[in-house]
């Protein structure tokens, strides 16, 4: 076990960072309208990816530093052939480090099981739509039937509750959120519904599609009334069925209700790059300070002064806003 600093990972507006975002790759099998072209993106080469040494380097640094939660992201991390492996390390840093991994479910009838096995604690699969038709305009692949055969054999594994990620875009699949706020009900998972962000490779995100999750929960309450959990670390506000159903819904507000005051997290590209806020227009290289030859100390001193700097928050709703240059299977969801 890493025993923690003394001093909280803090930024100079006293939030403290306990989460961090671990990206395995920026490879993807799916090219959802939201995020990628139709073609794909030029990919990261093997040596430029951080190794399994170094991400378990790293990941030791940061829960020295008083990090508690590590989610591995992409791209789509079960593209990463150690991804099993990297889980069994990261449980070996701290068997009380809850360790989780968000993933299109594309590969999980596969992967569950060794992934469970290995020590993950928690699963969160995105899926935008339950009508095959729209699936697969989203995603640009015909792939619905796999992301159910992931999930029941998360289900199988022993994943409980499954956390389904869904990106809620106006005129595209806004028309069902109720149905999956009857899936919560029917099948207990946690259904967190996400605001359309500015985070695709072809800057096509329009204000217009952004679908308020005040509008959402009020669609899904007047069908399931809804009473809130009380409000914890993660950026969903999550609600539970006033009539003691199964499952429950949140919501990640980030453009309409943005939660910066109190962000807990930062990620890592899966090339090293740490980047303190998922807009940053900066990131601080821990890649180039690993192979550097650099100490645990000094990694963890870029650390501190990355996450010191840390923005006041993103600027979405600001005329001034720059979106980033990198996508979110770049940045690492």
């Amino acid at each position: 076990m890493v025993e923690p600093a003394a001093a909280p990972l803090a930024d100079a507006r006293g939030r403290v960072v306990t989460d961090l975002r671990l990206s395995l790759t920026d490879r993807c099998n799916f090219r959802c309208t939201y995020c990628m072209p139709a073609e794909g993106l030029p990919w990261l080469s093997r040596p430029e990816l951080l190794t399994v040494d170094e991400i378990d380097r790293l990941a030791r640094v940061f829960v020295g530093l008083g990090v508690t939660e590590v989610k591995l992201t992409g791209g789509e991390p079960t593209l990463r052939r150690e991804v099993v492996e990297i889980v069994a390390r990261l449980r070996a840093i701290d068997n009380e480090l809850d360790l989780s991994l968000t993933t299109n479910g594309f590969l999980l009838e596969r992967f569950a099981a060794p992934l469970r096995e290995a020590g993950l604690d928690r699963l969160n699969v995105s899926c935008d739509s339950m009508l095959r038709h729209r699936f697969e305009a989203m995603t640009r692949r015909d792939a619905l039937g796999k992301v159910h055969d992931g999930l029941a054999a998360a289900e199988a594994a022993g994943f409980s509750p499954i956390k389904l990620n869904c990106v809620v875009i106006g005129g595209t699949n806004d028309d069902e959120v109720v149905d999956f706020a009857r899936l919560a009900r029917r099948s207990g998972y946690d259904v967190r519904f996400i605001e359309y962000m500015p985070l695709d490779a072809d800057h096509a995100w329009e204000r217009a599609k952004v679908v308020a999750s005040a509008d959402v929960r009020a669609a899904i309450h007047a069908s399931f009334p809804l009473v809130p959990r009380e409000r914890g670390p993660e950026p969903a506000s999550t609600f539970d069925f006033a009539d003691g159903a199964p499952g429950s819904v949140g919501f990640i507000s980030s453009v309409t209700e943005p939660f910066c005051d109190s962000c807990n997290r930062v990620r890592v590209t899966a090339e090293g790059q740490l980047r303190v806020c998922l807009f940053a227009l900066e990131e601080t290289d821990l890649r180039a300070a690993l192979r550097d030859g650099r100490s645990d100390d000094e990694l963890a001193d870029l650390i501190r002064d990355a996450v010191w700097r840390k923005w006041a928050g993103h600027r979405i709703n600001s005329p001034d806003f720059i979106q980033p240059v990198r996508t979110m299977s770049a940045i690492g969801g």
